[in-house]
Formats: C-alpha cells, sequence, structure tokens
C-alpha cells in the first residue's frame, strides 16, 4: 500500500452514501489518483470514468474491486492483462480461484478487507 500512487477502482459509484464511493473519495483525499471504473459512468471524483480497466491509458498500481465475489475472476484477468501490481477485494468479497490466480502472475492480493480501514490503521501507527 506504501508504494501504491494509482488506484483503479472498478464498482465506482456515483451514490456518495456507497462504499464504492465513499471509500476511493477518502483514499483521493490521501494522495492516491483514483481511476474510476464503470462503465455506466463518464467521470468521477474529477477523474475520467473508463468502462473497463483495458480501457485505461496510463499504469495502475492497484485494482480496488466493488464487486460480487463471484464477479471477481475476469476483473482479476484483466488486473492481470494491464499489469496491475495489486488486487484488493473489499469487506466481504472473495475468490480464492482469483486470488491463487493473481499471486501466480505475481501481484499482491488482499481480500475481504476494508482499505479505508486499513489506510487508518496503518498511517495511526505510524
Amino acid at each position: 500500500m506504501r508504494s501504491t500512487k494509482t488506484i483503479a477502482v472498478v464498482g465506482f459509484s456515483s451514490k456518495s452514501h456507497k462504499a464504492g464511493y465513499y471509500v476511493p473519495a477518502y483514499l483521493q483525499e490521501q494522495g492516491y489518483r483514483i481511476i474510476p471504473i464503470n462503465p455506466f459512468l463518464t467521470d468521477g471524483l474529477g477523474e475520467l470514468a473508463f468502462p473497463d480497466l483495458q480501457a485505461v491509458t496510463e499504469p495502475v498500481d492497484l485494482v480496488l474491486l466493488f464487486q460480487r465475489s463471484e464477479n471477481v475472476p475476469p476483473f482479476v484477468d484483466q488486473a492481470i492483462q494491464i499489469g496491475a501490481k495489486a488486487v484488493w477485494m473489499q469487506l466481504g468479497i472473495a475468490n480464492e480461484t482469483a486470488a491463487a490466480a493473481a499471486r501466480a502472475a505475481g501481484l499482491n492480493v488482499v481480500q475481504n478487507a476494508c482499505m479505508l480501514v486499513e489506510h487508518k490503521r496503518l498511517r495511526d501507527q505510524l
């Protein structure tokens, strides 16, 4: 997490009460570059939104997933294809098959953990 600069958020939401919005908004406030991934949006948090990971035109350090566990594998495949360094599945999201594929491709993997909570915990330890 410390070397991460750019985070692509799959399942980014334009609704401020949803975790798919307020978690990336928090991360942006902490200095991370957020790239919204949602086929139904053109922008989010002042950034251009993309329909999928393969449409992103710049390097992505981490892919943050707000998707049902059973829908995770194709997004992990895309993360591998674009050369992401890590995949983070938000709280309540886990898929061992996809996680194993990501690890086999050399990506770091976090499952079933809230990036906002973990960032605050790590920040408070410093």
